[in-house]
């Protein structure tokens, strides 16, 4: 199976679980697929774990609820042609947002990650070969998915990779969160998001404003997928909507400073 195939298949499990939960738990923390349940529209979600536990860990899947302020990121395993659209639009409208990048589009698209964080985004650790990190359990492993991308980016940028940590497929466990958080890295998870990943079947722009726009709320970590043509081609719509209804846009520092 190629890469992209791959990283679909795993972008699939984990939108799948922004629908519903699937959890084992832990003593003090329930972990396993990241998942949301939506209570009501134009407020906050509930994770698997709640901000406090996930606090503990560095770990975030939301800011603060009191502020008018929208976390953007975006996945990124595979380049499809959309993301130089993407970063014209963020310029545009003065936005910055993180970029979760693996190995692979770090290899393949050097361009677009220099211009990344040349215009100020945050170039963020989605980890070397996107596997399942929980299953990962010697820390030797995980610190090697981690490390090596940073070591990429570096040779690749000549800057220091920042300290965010997207876990591929959104899959996790308390083991994972700890090691991340010995390597100073901080995990972000997310608080809204869509099903945006398959290109062969991609949202119409109502479809995708009738999802994202209802379930908007203040301190959401929005995650949307670089590859997605309707992303591209809304973004800028989008932006002006979630403007128009008094948010501002923050960064992963910002998020992390406010919990």
């Amino acid at each position: 199976m190629r890469k992209r195939d791959l990283y679909l298949a795993a972008a699939a499990l984990a939108c799948a679980a922004v629908l519903g939960f699937h959890v084992f738990r832990s003593s003090t923390l329930e972990t396993g697929n990241w998942g949301l349940s939506f209570r009501q529209e134009g407020t906050a979600p509930v994770g698997n774990a709640g901000p406090e536990q996930l606090k503990q860990y560095d770990a975030a899947y939301i800011g603060d609820t009191q502020d008018k302020v929208l976390y953007l990121t975006f996945d990124a395993g595979y380049e499809n042609g959309c993301t130089e659209k993407i970063l014209d639009t963020l310029k545009k409208q003065e936005v910055k947002a993180a970029f979760f990048l693996v190995g692979n589009y770090i290899e393949k698209n050097a361009d677009l990650v220099r211009r990344m964080a040349a215009e100020g985004h945050t170039v963020a650790n989605h980890t070397m070969h996107h596997p399942d990190m929980s299953r990962l359990s010697g820390k030797e492993a995980f610190s090697k998915e981690l490390l090596d991308l940073e070591t990429l980016y570096k040779e690749t940028t000549g800057l220091d990779m920042p300290k965010f940590y997207r876990p591929p497929q959104g899959i996790y466990s308390e083991e994972n969160l700890k090691m991340a958080k010995e390597l100073g890295y901080k995990t972000v998870f997310w608080s809204l998001a869509y099903v945006d990943w398959n290109n062969d079947a991609q949202p119409t722009a109502e479809q995708a404003f009738s999802k994202l726009l209802p379930r908007t709320h203040n301190g959401a970590v929005v995650l949307l997928h670089s590859t997605s043509s309707t992303n591209a081609e809304i973004l800028d719509e989008l932006l002006t909507k979630w403007k128009a209804m008094g948010y501002r846009f923050g960064t992963l520092e910002e998020l992390f400073s406010s919990q």
